[in-house]
């Protein structure tokens, strides 16, 4: 004979005993400086990463289409990402709340 299978409430915030942390015994973690700024995560549709089987294969093709979009600008035209020649537009201004 089966257990009948206990029901769980839909707005239950508990967690299960196994899940339950105690927060007062965390230390930081002593690599995180290490790895600051030097990965970054990108989600790819399922059809590009299956056209790219590890990452080096994605970072060599990426690094080609830099190369070529670098060699194929125009000598004196600013890029699009060019700092010295962005114009920025002031903040609008707040309303004041009522």
């Amino acid at each position: 004979m089966r257990k009948p299978s206990r029901a769980v409430s839909e707005d239950s915030d508990d967690l299960r005993p196994e899940y339950r942390l105690d927060y007062s015994k965390a230390r930081p973690n002593p690599y995180a400086a290490h790895l600051k700024d030097k990965a970054v995560a990108v989600v790819l549709d399922a059809e590009v990463a299956a056209a790219f089987p590890t990452s080096e294969s994605v970072n060599i093709a990426l690094r080609a289409v830099m190369v070529e979009s670098r060699s194929s600008r125009k000598p004196g035209v600013a890029s699009r990402g060019s700092n010295d020649q962005q114009r920025t537009r002031p903040a609008p201004a707040k309303k004041p709340r009522r």
